[in-house]
């Protein structure tokens, strides 16, 4: 059996620059996101507020633009978790897309029910993208849930083993 010395788990200077740059990248990009979700969020309540135009289009213009400030905080929240951890998290990802494909159906919907006249092809188009955007939730749905049953079972696999927190053994 191989073990690790003190030289083995020692960083050179360069391996510990480049941890360090990429770590500086991860808060710039969820700085750079609060940043984005605040602007849209002011912008959105703004635009609201002014209520130019119906009424009706003001409202789906503002749930628009509160789900876009979710999706953005639901990504930071996942990339600063990921600052935290050592592992990339797929769940968190698949909860964003079904979010981002929820908002385009109901974007869609509204636009069909609330928009007035629309061509023909208008209608056709925002038909197909409904569809698209359920077929991508549902696919996403299918996927937590394998991902879901997957940790379940790995779950039940490992009951027998005790684990950090258990009173059994680990502490």
């Amino acid at each position: 059996m191989r073990t690790f010395s003190d030289a083995d788990t020692r960083e050179t200077l360069p391996d510990r620059c480049l941890r360090w740059a990429i770590i500086a990248i991860e808060y710039a990009i969820v700085g750079s996101l609060l940043l984005v979700a605040s602007v849209v969020l002011v912008r959105t309540v703004v635009e609201f507020l002014r209520h130019q135009g119906s009424f009706a289009g003001v409202v789906i213009n503002a749930i628009d633009g509160i789900l876009v400030v979710v999706i953005l905080l639901d990504i930071a929240h996942t990339v600063f978790g990921r600052l935290r951890s050592a592992s990339f998290p797929v769940r968190p990802f698949l909860e964003i897309g079904v979010l981002a494909g929820v908002r385009d159906i109901l974007s869609a919907s509204a636009h069909l029910t609330i928009g007035g006249h629309l061509t023909e092809r208008d209608f056709s188009n925002t038909l197909i993208s409904v569809g698209v955007g359920v077929g991508v939730v549902v696919l996403l749905l299918v996927g937590l849930n394998l991902l879901r049953m997957s940790l379940r079972g790995a779950n039940e696999t490992a009951g027998d083993r005790p684990t950090k927190h258990s009173r059994h053994g680990g502490d």
